[in-house]
């Protein structure tokens, strides 16, 4: 990959991370457990899940906030460090898209097959609320584009790390 390609795309993605760390950031400011659970009805039902979901939504504001600084530090520098720059976004994929895709609770799942369709992938577990739903499929077309533009990460870097560690004696 080019060094103009990887500066570019450590751009796009340290914007979209900033912009989803925002949304997280101002919605678990503003959202209690109790407040989800009123909405939602049955306090059984609903309190385990929600505690599962707003703790996915904690680590995932954590690893996204971490990984966008990470991204910064890597674009401020006066050099851009290309080696530094492809752990960087390695890192992305891995805490921050594989965490929202795979949420620890398991309060949704995606159904790829919805993509094609046009509609949500995003398969909730139970009926959550309109605001949840809303930040979630929201979320979710953010981390689409960065699942797309990563996804050389999932396997190409690992296997030039590998080749890289072999090589030396």
């Amino acid at each position: 990959m080019s060094g103009t390609h990887l500066k570019q795309l450590c751009e796009d993605t340290y914007h979209r991370l900033k912009k989803v760390s925002m949304e997280l950031e101002r919605y678990l400011n503003q959202v209690t457990l109790t407040s989800l659970i009123q909405e939602s009805g049955d306090p059984e039902d609903y309190e385990a899940y929600y505690r599962n979901y707003l703790s996915d939504l904690r680590h995932l504001f954590v690893y996204s906030e971490n990984a966008y600084e990470k991204l910064g530090i890597c674009l401020r520098r006066a050099r851009f460090n290309e080696e530094f720059a492809e752990e960087a976004l390695f890192q992305v994929y891995h805490s921050c898209v594989n965490n929202f895709y795979y949420p620890k609770g398991e309060v949704y799942d995606e159904d790829g097959r919805y993509s094609y369709t046009g509609q949500d992938a995003i398969l909730f577990r139970k009926e959550v609320t309109p605001a949840l739903r809303n930040l979630t499929l929201s979320l979710s077309k953010t981390f689409e584009q960065m699942r797309e533009d990563l996804q050389y990460y999932e396997t190409d870097y690992i296997t030039k790390k590998r080749m890289q560690q072999a090589v030396k004696p």
